[in-house]
């Protein structure tokens, strides 16, 4: 990404509010050919209250990037889609592994607050290298009263 656009963790950058002129200007396009990729889904515009498309800076880049793999790596448009849809993928796989590591650290700091209040904390169980091959067999009880 350059450096003239808002950081990606910036609240700006996913704001929709960037006419088709301005966002093919910055995209270095024509409006027709960002009106085209939206027709195929390469990108999603808002729509403004009087139905004019917006874009987004992570629109822009996204442009960007779809003018790069097409013109400069010669992927035809269906595979530009196909790749754009796997990077959201896994984009969305990699914010949820990080929220589970988040709540796995978590259940971690619990457990090891919950061990330290603990009258004997690690004394529930005790471990051995003894390995036993007894049997045992369980039988029921009888019933006495008849």
């Amino acid at each position: 990404m350059s450096d003239e656009f808002v950081g990606s963790d910036h609240p700006a950058y996913e704001a929709k509010v960037l006419m088709i002129s301005v966002a093919a200007r910055m995209a270095g396009m024509h409006p027709q050919t960002l009106r085209q990729y939206d027709r195929l889904g390469l990108v999603q515009a808002g729509r403004a209250a009087g139905g004019g498309r917006r874009y987004s800076v992570r629109d822009v880049v996204l442009l960007r990037e779809v003018q790069r793999l097409s013109q400069d790596d010669g992927i035809n448009l269906a595979g530009v889609k196909r790749i754009i849809g796997l990077e959201r993928l896994l984009e969305q796989a990699q914010q949820r592994v990080a929220r589970l590591e988040a709540e796995l650290d978590a259940a971690y700091r619990r457990i090891a607050e919950l061990e330290s209040l603990a009258p004997f904390p690690g004394r529930d169980l005790v471990p051995t290298n003894r390995t036993s091959t007894a049997l045992v067999v369980w039988r029921p009880r009888r019933n006495t009263e008849r």
